[in-house]
C-alpha cells in the first residue's frame, strides 16, 4: 500500500482462489476505489476488495459494498465468515451492493475455514443478445442481473476462441459491458457436460476499473446454473471446476431459486 496506513483494518480471504480483501475501517464511498487499488498493489494476489460495516437495518447483520459497487458472491461468503469469526457461528444476513434484497448465508466450519451455502440473487432476465468483436458477430446467452451480468460462452460459439486470446477477451468484455450498460460483466467460458464441467471466468467492473481472469466466480457460476436450468426446464446441480477449485451450484427454474456452495478461509489480517 502506497501510504502503508496501519490504522486501516482489513482481512484477506481465499474463497476458492478468488482472493478477496474485506476492509472493516470506515472509508467513504468516493474513496473506496483508491483504497482498493492500494490494497491490490500491496497484495497482488487480491482480485477484489469489499468494505464491510454493521447494519442498522432490522434483520440484517452486515453491509458489504464492493469497491466498484458490483455484486460479488465470493466476497459475500467471505464477509459472512468474517462476521462468524467475530460473533460466533450462526446464519448471517447481508445487504450487498448490486443486490436488491438481503442475501442469506449459512456456514459451517470445515478445516481451517468455512463451507458456505448462499441463496443467490435472482436474474433479472435470461436471453440471447448479439455481440461483435473484430470480424465476428454472433449471439450469446446473457444472464442479466442488477449487480453484475454474465455472458456464457461455450465451445460451439465463435467467441470461445477468446479463451486463448486473453488480451482480445479483455477488450471484448469492456466493450460489451459498455454496450449493455452493466454494473459489471463476466465472460464465463464453459465447457463439459454432466459431471465434468469446467469454467474459466473473466470479470470486468467499470466502477473499480478492474479486469481479472478470476480463479473462481460465484455469481458467474450461479449464472451458469440459471442458464442451464432455464434451458432444460428442470433443476440442475453442477460441480464447476474453476482455476482455483470447485464451486457447486443448484438452480431451480420453477421457484427461481439458486444456491451457491463454496469454501472460504481467512489468510491474512491487519
Amino acid at each position: 500500500m502506497a501510504r502503508k496506513d496501519k490504522s486501516l483494518r482489513y482481512s484477506i480471504f481465499d474463497p476458492t482462489g478468488n482472493i478477496t480483501a474485506l476492509v472493516e475501517s470506515p472509508v467513504p464511498v468516493a474513496g473506496q476505489p483508491r483504497v482498493a487499488a492500494e490494497i491490490m498493489t500491496l497484495h497482488q494476489a487480491v482480485e477484489q476488495v469489499g468494505f464491510v460495516s454493521r447494519s442498522d437495518v432490522d434483520g440484517v447483520d452486515l453491509e458489504l459494498r464492493m469497491a466498484g459497487g458490483e455484486f460479488c458472491g465470493n466476497a459475500s461468503l467471505s464477509a459472512a465468515a468474517l462476521f462468524c469469526l467475530h460473533e460466533g457461528d450462526r446464519p448471517v444476513v447481508l445487504q450487498v451492493s448490486g443486490a436488491e434484497r438481503p442475501v442469506a448465508v449459512t456456514l459451517r466450519r470445515e478445516g481451517d475455514g468455512f463451507l458456505g451455502c448462499m441463496v443467490m440473487p435472482r436474474a433479472a432476465g435470461i436471453q440471447c443478445e448479439t455481440f461483435a468483436f473484430g470480424s465476428v458477430q454472433a449471439e450469446l446467452p446473457l444472464v442479466r442481473s442488477k449487480g453484475i451480468s454474465h455472458l456464457v460462452i461455450e465451445p460451439s460459439s465463435p467467441f470461445y476462441a477468446l479463451l486463448n486470446r486473453r488480451e482480445d477477451a479483455e477488450g471484448a468484455v469492456k466493450r460489451w459491458c459498455e454496450q449493455l450498460g452493466a454494473d459489471g460483466l463476466g465472460l464465463m467460458f464453459l465447457s463439459g457436460e454432466k459431471d465434468a464441467w469446467h469454467l474459466t471466468p473473466l470479470v470486468y467492473v467499470p466502477g473499480s476499473d478492474t479486469v481479472f481472469w478470476e480463479n473462481s466466480c460465484a455469481s458467474g457460476s450461479a449464472a451458469v446454473g440459471m442458464l442451464l436450468a432455464s434451458r432444460h426446464s428442470e433443476t440442475v446441480e453442477l460441480a464447476l471446476e474453476e482455476p482455483g477449485g470447485t464451486l457447486r451450484v443448484k438452480s431451480d427454474p420453477i421457484s427461481g431459486e439458486t444456491w451457491l456452495f463454496g469454501h472460504t478461509k481467512r489468510i491474512f489480517e491487519t
